[in-house]
């Protein structure tokens, strides 16, 4: 993605040619994306600004005010330079023939029946490549998640290649099953991960407009899709259990009457 757009362009040169007003840019910027944090910010600076210009110069507070003042216009510069994925829009990157593997982007529709064709269920070698890509954001970025969600992101990932691995050894067939289970390996757990490392640091604790902040959006979405991954769990080895048993009913039904010996259907 990129910055380097005529309209960014034009706002900067604006933010530079009103340098000296910045507390007060700080402060419409929170209004405009209601953000009360910025606001409050914003506030703060402007009130430090306006003081400093209203106590006299020759006064004995006047080379305090004047640092006050001056301070009061860097420090809220510098702060609108850290809110710029509030004011400067991103340039949508064209896609190049070298980009890395990557998961699938969309979230996907629910299946249904086509008369045309049926969609494609992708093997247990790309799952695992998914779920590969997951744990190796998620360690790489250990430093920017939450520990209780760097922990979730790495349960659940095991949780989920132990259904893959069963997979691979013997599929379910079961349609519903492969559904849900590519949904969330490479979906919905690609998506949280990847949605939670494009916001920048210093917005992790800004509540958005739902009350919540993104570490605790984070944390949420990763229960849920722990459960979800614990539930595919016990689900695929259920199966296996009834598997065993109507197994062990058949081998009772044939052999478990013999007499004398084995003779292995040969009359």
């Amino acid at each position: 993605m990129s910055r380097y757009t005529v309209a960014n362009i034009v706002k900067v040169t604006l933010a530079i040619a009103f340098f000296i007003f910045m507390p007060f840019i700080v402060t419409i910027l929170g209004m405009v994306k209601k953000n009360w944090k910025v606001i409050a910010e914003g506030v703060l600076y402007s009130v430090l600004f306006v003081a400093a210009l209203s106590i006299d110069t020759e006064s004995s507070l006047g080379t305090l005010s004047a640092f006050v003042g001056l301070g009061s216009i860097v420090v809220s510069a510098v702060r609108f330079y850290m809110l710029r994925d509030l004011w400067l829009s991103r340039k949508a990157k064209v896609p190049g023939r070298n980009e890395t593997y990557q998961p699938n982007t969309a979230w996907p529709s629910a299946p249904h029946q086509s008369a045309v064709a049926e969609p494609m269920v992708p093997s247990t070698e790309h799952l695992s490549q998914s779920l590969a890509w997951v744990t190796t954001q998620a360690k790489q970025s250990k430093n920017r998640l939450p520990a209780d969600g760097y922990v979730s992101i790495l349960e659940t990932c095991h949780t989920l290649d132990a259904v893959i691995d069963a997979e691979a050894r013997q599929p379910l067939g079961d349609p519903q099953f492969e559904y849900e289970l590519t949904a969330a390996v490479r979906e919905y757990l690609p998506a949280v991960v990847r949605g939670y490392l494009a916001i920048p640091p210093s917005m992790v604790d800004t509540r958005q407009a739902n009350g919540r902040t993104a570490n605790e959006e984070l944390v949420e979405q990763l229960q849920l899709l722990s459960r979800q991954a614990e539930m595919l769990h016990a689900s695929r080895h259920r199966q296996t259990s009834r598997d065993l048993t109507s197994t062990g009913d058949f081998l009772r039904e044939r052999f478990g009457q013999q007499q004398g010996g084995f003779d292995f259907g040969i009359k």
